[in-house]
C-alpha cells in the first residue's frame, strides 16, 4: 500500500499525518502551504517532501493526494486541482480530511476520474508532536476505491476505520462538537462556579476531572441510565431550583444552558421521561416567575 502522497494544507492535521506516514514508510512528495516559511517548516516537521507555496502540478506526480486545509478552503482547493491535473488525475486518489464535509466536496475532481473520499481522525491535533493515533476512531465514506485506501492508511496508523454515511456527515460531526467542543465550555462554566464558591482555579481543574472522568467509566462500563447521576436522575427539583437561583447573578447563558442540558438528560436518559419533563417544566415557569418578580422589585 505503500506509495506517493501529496499533501495540501500541511497544518496541523497535515504534518502529523505526513510524519506519520513517512515513518511507515510511504514516499512523501509535494508538501503545500500558503507561504515558503510554512511550507519549509511542514518539511522539517514531516522529514520528507518537497514544499510548495502554491498549488502546482507538482502534486501530480504522486498517486494520492491528502487534502488538509480548512473546512471551507476544500471545494475550492478540489477545483484548482482539477483545473492544473484535469485528465491526469484519472486512477489518482483524492482524500480529504474534513470532519465537517463528505466526499461531495471533491465532485470536481471526481469528474476527471479521480477516486474521492472523506478520512477524518477523531482525535484533537495540537500542531506540536504527532499524537498517538493507536485505536482512534477515522471516519470514512466516498468512492469504493478510496475508501479502500483509507481503510489501509487508518490500519497502518494504528487506528480504527469506520464507514458511515456520506449524507449523514455533518450529524457525525455535530456529535464530536457536542463532545468535545461543547465539553469543554461545560468544564470552564463548572471552573467558573466552583471558583465563586472559593476554589483556587487549580483545585476546581482537578476536582472536575476527578469527577467527570468517573462518570464517563461508569458510562462505558455500566451505560448512560445507569451512569446517570446528579439532581435531577434522582427528582430532586429543589436542588434544582437552588441552583438556578444562585445563577441568578450571572450572565444569563449559565442558566440557560443548565437548564437546556437538563430538558436534554430528562430526554435521553430518563426512565420516566414524561414525568420528569413536567416536574421540569413547572420548575422553569416558577423560576421564571421568580425572577420576573425580583427584576421587577429591584426596578421599583
Amino acid at each position: 500500500m505503500r506509495g506517493a502522497l501529496a499533501i495540501i494544507g500541511a497544518g496541523r492535521v497535515g504534518r502529523a499525518l505526513g510524519r506519520r506516514l513517512h515513518e511507515l514508510g510511504w514516499k512523501i512528495g509535494a508538501v503545500v502551504t500558503q507561504s515558503e516559511p510554512s511550507a519549509r517548516k511542514a518539511v522539517r516537521f514531516i522529514g520528507a517532501g518537497k514544499g510548495h507555496a502554491t498549488l502546482s502540478r507538482d502534486v501530480l506526480a504522486s498517486r494520492v493526494i491528502l487534502i488538509c486545509t480548512p473546512d471551507d478552503a476544500v471545494v475550492r482547493v478540489a477545483g484548482e486541482l482539477a483545473r492544473i491535473g484535469a485528465e491526469e488525475l484519472r486512477g489518482k486518489v483524492v482524500l480529504h480530511t474534513s470532519g465537517a464535509l463528505n466526499s461531495s466536496a471533491l465532485k470536481a475532481v471526481r469528474a476527471y476520474g479521480a477516486d474521492a473520499a472523506s478520512m477524518h481522525p477523531l482525535q484533537s491535533f495540537s500542531g506540536v508532536r504527532v499524537p498517538p493515533l493507536d485505536g482512534k476512531v477515522f471516519a470514512i465514506e466516498g468512492d469504493p476505491p478510496a475508501i479502500r485506501l483509507a481503510r489501509q492508511i487508518t490500519r497502518a496508523l494504528g487506528g480504527l476505520p469506520v464507514q458511515i454515511a456520506g449524507e449523514r456527515k455533518a450529524l457525525y460531526h455535530a456529535a464530536a462538537a457536542f463532545a468535545a467542543g461543547h465539553e469543554l465550555a461545560i468544564q470552564e462554566a463548572s471552573v467558573r462556579l466552583l471558583m465563586l464558591a472559593g476554589m483556587k482555579r487549580g483545585e476546581a481543574v482537578r476536582a472536575l476531572l476527578q469527577l467527570t472522568r468517573q462518570v464517563l467509566e461508569n458510562f462505558e462500563r455500566l451505560g448512560p441510565r445507569a451512569a446517570w447521576t446528579g439532581p435531577l436522575s434522582r427528582g430532586d427539583h429543589g436542588v434544582i431550583a437552588a441552583h438556578l437561583a444562585a445563577m441568578k447573578f450571572l450572565p444569563g447563558e449559565f442558566a440557560k444552558v443548565y437548564t437546556a442540558l437538563n430538558d436534554l438528560a430528562v430526554l435521553l436518559l430518563s426512565s420516566d421521561s414524561a414525568a420528569l419533563s413536567t416536574a421540569a417544566n413547572d420548575l422553569r415557569v416558577s423560576s421564571n416567575k421568580r425572577l420576573k418578580a425580583e427584576s421587577a422589585g429591584g426596578r421599583a
